[in-house]
């Protein structure tokens, strides 16, 4: 499975002049446009010019614009009917009430985990797993919007391993939490616009200390992602007046199943101890 362009762009739209960011931009806010217009039309539209488009598409891996297009109509072709679906249900939640809008809210989520599943290599969840299950320590990094899904990776990682720290816990320190990281070492960070400044410069030490960086975000734009050694770009659109997480927790708890396979024998020695050692303690209680 190809890349699509947001993944392609996540590497390397840090290195892209200004022209050719403008470009890329023009070409994720406005995909209809892009694949149904003349160059010509889109270059006027934009305000770049045609051969700026066609050298954005060879900085980012393709042999011209019009592959990059190409391959843009095939997951629109399969997404249009769904935008129309959304589109309309949205609008009948203005006018219908709590039903409405829940319908619409459930269509943009399943949307979103679909996008996913559409676009997203295998090899680079199988990729992930092995860099968290392999590293001596994994630093889990969110603030603001992203805390809550940090927050659940790090409950699921507790019965896999004692080598994983939520970063900047409650009274905690983040220099604490990133001090003496190597390339023995994973950070995975979760940021979304705005990206909350602590989480970006986190990034950037870690990389900076050698260690492997996780980055899970919403849009290629993000500043973390020049630190990043992986990154996945989540669909989070939706009717709300926030950014869904639904498809970043999706992807996440994917991830974590795919550590704790690696983990064998191992793992469920460990999570057999930690669900005896909280029963123990009266932390639990079936039912």
């Amino acid at each position: 499975m190809q890349e699509p362009l947001d993944a392609r762009l996540a590497g390397s739209y840090a290195a892209l002049s200004a022209t050719l960011k403008q470009a890329a931009d023009y070409v994720i806010d406005n995909p209809v446009a892009a694949t149904s217009r003349s160059l010509r039309a889109v270059a006027q539209d934009s305000g770049v010019s045609p051969a700026a488009f066609s050298r954005m598409a060879r900085a980012v891996g393709y042999d011209s614009f019009e592959a990059l297009r190409e391959e843009m109509r095939g997951t629109l072709d399969r997404r249009m009917s769904r935008f129309s679906e959304r589109a309309g249900l949205m609008c009948d939640a203005r006018a219908g009430g709590a039903a409405a809008f829940f319908e619409s809210h459930m269509e943009a989520c399943s949307a979103n985990i679909r996008r996913l599943g559409e676009t997203l290599a295998p090899a680079r969840l199988e990729a992930a797993a092995e860099v968290l299950h392999g590293a001596r320590r994994v630093v889990l990094v969110g603030a603001l919007g992203s805390s809550g899904v940090v927050e659940h990776v790090a409950y699921m990682a507790q019965f896999l391993s004692p080598g994983w720290t939520l970063a900047a816990r409650a009274g905690g320190s983040m220099g604490a939490a990133l001090a003496g990281l190597g390339p023995q070492d994973a950070v995975l960070v979760v940021t979304k616009p705005p990206c909350a400044t602590a989480s970006l410069r986190a990034a950037a030490l870690a990389r900076e200390q050698g260690a492997a960086v996780i980055v899970v975000t919403d849009t290629h734009a993000c500043p973390a992602l020049p630190h990043a050694t992986h990154s996945f770009i989540v669909p989070g659109q939706g009717p709300n007046f926030f950014t869904s997480y639904t498809s970043t927790l999706f992807l996440l708890e994917a991830i974590m199943g795919l550590v704790a396979r690696r983990g064998g024998a191992e793992a469920r020695r460990r999570i057999e101890e930690v669900e005896a050692r909280n029963r123990r303690l009266d932390e639990v209680q079936d039912g």
